[in-house]
């Protein structure tokens, strides 16, 4: 493995760290559910991670996945 393999991998353990974390301290779980636009915008951003040895092409998909994640953020504040 060469070093941004490395550190895609170790971004990726993170991330799911993470996302345990969350999941087992969640109090209420249902708030601890991912949206559809939220596990979309996850998906473009690992999709961006997994790809990011094309440049062009890695970061399109992390850029799309905060935006998704941003749209979802606002939607959410919207609604209550």
């Amino acid at each position: 493995m060469n070093i941004p393999q490395i550190y895609i991998t170790i971004s990726i353990v993170v991330l799911l760290i993470v996302g345990l974390l969350i999941y087992v301290t969640s109090k209420n779980k249902k708030s601890g559910l991912l949206s559809p636009l939220a596990g979309l915008a996850f998906g473009f951003i690992l999709a961006g991670l997994f790809f990011g040895e094309r440049r062009v092409v890695g970061y399109s998909l992390l850029g799309i996945g905060v935006v998704l994640a941003v749209i979802d953020m606002i939607r959410k504040s919207r609604t209550g």
